[in-house]
């Protein structure tokens, strides 16, 4: 449990965990708040479940009667009418009309791995139900995000209906130039006050909605106006596809675009990485092996291997290869854009290092602590910059804006902490004239900005995100989940714990600390990682691995441990070697005990 006090402005302050106010990487540990801590004791009585899983569970608000049902989620259970969303029926009718009279479809995608799945999703309904469909993705330097008015004129032109996935709910002008084709918007971004001349606009995140589906991302959308499509087929004596083998897009979508892993997104997620265990996509499998995936898929998998290399087509090459990809039937095929991502993915890993470095020294120039963390710089690669701003979030755990100039006129992105609304700040401030536009969802966003405005659209920015309490939690505090022994990191806990999962987004991993350890063995892997093991001196061992130590004062500080014991904090996982599966830390920080 922690305590509180006074801080000379007169403000609660935890105290830390452990009294750990700096850590070996300057991190302020913070534990468990007294109220969850007896919250979860208190289930663990009620329900048997180990407190580590007690705890999770109580993070989430689960009650001890509803625990059983939240670790085995069932997706009919969780998901939801399609026709809750507006215009939802509206849009499934069309598109059944559009496959039933041969027309022809086009789908606009955006270059991201939601865009990306969501036209997969409908390539693969539509080649199951013996139709074909153009595919366009806007390139991210010449074209931006989302229709423009020159596109969608020549697809209107070629094409009798044309799907917008993951974009559009913004698009007046580019929707208005489609003349001749009807559109069906399936989006989630914030939508404006006005939304365009479509024949169907579904957004969960439309002004006029309930905001309870606000989220979904866009492949879960596609998915369930997919799912509307096959109710209107069975009611009308006919079969669609089967909807349950494509979860496994919706549930890589939903990690990649940082949805929170709440609601019906953990059933998509959970059934999903089922689906996708099966190996049956080619372009799944393709990208799979390509990234070296040696065990069975797990979000970890989606965020980190999987969705970078889908999104790289989008960054620096291709803007269609992460898509067609996903859509592909052909192994061969399937393998030969794998490769090709996977070396767009390593190019654009060396762009990123020089963005990385040269936004991060501006950014502690300008200051960690503020409610924004921003650069920005002349030449920064558009495709990059989105991932420099989540590198300077996880740097201050504050929001973060990355902004790159060509002329007068700089494209940026951001990405934001949990609780804080990134995409609505940057929509109002487009619409108080500081940005030339701008939009996004809660978590990420773009903007495009004229030079003179930088300064005080950022500043304004930064105003607008104090109001959401952006800014008030320390940069580098570490939330812990409490105290665990190394005998009770057993490979049954992992189970339950990953019962309570998925983690990601919205859902953070359990971390554990093991106090007062000793180190027994500690040998460094490759330049940069360490393999250690630990124990208290009387009972049961534990590996663990710490990944980048040697980037930092971790890697040095146990390495040379010269017997003294350490506070270890991480998360526990399965390592499994040989067919031989054994529970490790992936260790994440560390203090002198």
């Amino acid at each position: 449990m922690h305590e509180y006090f006074r801080t000379n402005e007169g403000r609660a302050r935890v105290s830390a965990f452990l009294d750990i106010e700096a850590s070996l990487t300057g991190r302020r540990w913070i534990g468990p708040a007294p109220q969850l801590d007896r919250t979860a004791e208190a289930m663990a009585q009620a329900t048997g479940l180990p407190y580590p899983v007690c705890l999770v569970l109580a993070r989430r608000g689960v009650a001890p009667e509803g625990a059983e049902a939240y670790l085995a989620p069932a997706l009919r259970d969780l998901l939801p009418d399609p026709r809750s969303l507006l215009d939802m029926e509206k849009a499934a009718t069309r598109f059944l009309t559009a496959v039933e009279r041969r027309e022809r479809i086009a789908i606009f995608a955006d270059y991201d791995v939601d865009g990306g799945t969501s036209a997969a999703l409908l390539i693969d309904w539509l080649r199951q139900s013996g139709r074909e469909a153009t595919l366009y993705v806007p390139d991210r330097i010449d074209e931006g995000y989302g229709p423009n008015d020159e596109a969608m004129a020549t697809l209107a032109a070629a094409h009798d209906l044309i799907v917008c996935v993951d974009c559009g709910t913004l698009s007046h002008g580019p929707v208005a130039a489609a003349k001749g084709a009807d559109v069906i918007i399936l989006d989630h971004h914030l939508g404006g006050e006005t939304l365009p001349d479509a024949l169907a606009v579904v957004n969960p995140n439309r002004q006029d909605e309930s905001g309870d589906l606000a989220h979904l991302c866009a492949a879960a959308v596609v998915f369930l106006m997919l799912v509307e499509a096959g109710r209107q087929l069975r009611e009308a004596g006919r079969k669609g596809p089967d909807l349950m083998a494509m979860l496994d897009l919706v549930a890589l979508a939903t990690v990649a675009d940082v949805a929170p892993l709440i609601g019906v997104n953990r059933a998509f997620v959970r059934q999903g990485l089922r689906v996708m265990a099966r190996r049956e996509r080619p372009g799944l499998v393709a990208l799979a092996d390509i990234a070296g995936m040696d065990s069975a898929p797990a979000a970890y998998h989606l965020g980190f291997l999987m969705g970078p290399r889908v999104n790289a087509g989008g960054r620096v090459g291709r803007a269609d290869l992460g898509a067609r990809l996903l859509a592909s039937a052909d192994p061969f095929e399937a393998q030969a854009m794998a490769e090709r991502l996977d070396q767009l993915n390593a190019e654009r890993r060396e762009i990123e290092a020089g963005v990385q470095a040269a936004a991060m020294a501006q950014a502690e120039a300008r200051g960690l602590d503020a409610p924004l963390v921003w650069a920005a710089s002349d030449g920064w690669h558009p495709g990059v910059v989105g991932i420099v701003a989540s590198r300077l979030k996880e740097a201050a755990n504050r929001p973060a804006i990355v902004i790159g100039f060509d002329g007068e006129i700089g494209k940026g992105s951001g990405r934001s902490i949990s609780g804080v609304d990134l995409g609505a700040a940057i929509q109002k401030l487009a619409g108080e004239g500081l940005l030339l536009k701008g939009g996004g969802h809660k978590m990420a966003a773009g903007l495009t900005v004229t030079r003179d405005l930088l300064e005080p659209a950022m500043a304004r920015l930064s105003e607008l995100l104090a109001r959401q309490g952006a800014g008030t939690g320390g940069a580098a505090d570490l939330a812990l989940d409490g105290l665990l022994m190394p005998g009770a990191a057993t490979t049954d806990l992992i189970a339950q714990l990953d019962a309570a999962g998925p983690f990601g987004a919205g859902a953070a991993a359990p971390r554990h600390v093991f106090a007062q350890m000793q180190i027994t063995f500690a040998k460094r892997v490759g330049e940069r990682h360490l393999k250690i093991r630990f124990g208290d001196g009387t009972g049961p061992q534990l590996d663990a691995i710490a990944f980048g130590a040697f980037d930092g004062p971790i890697g040095p500080a146990l390495e040379g441990h010269g017997g003294k014991r350490f506070h270890l904090a991480g998360r526990l996982e399965l390592n499994i070697w040989r067919g031989r599966q054994t529970a490790q830390l992936r260790l994440e920080d560390a203090a002198p005990g």
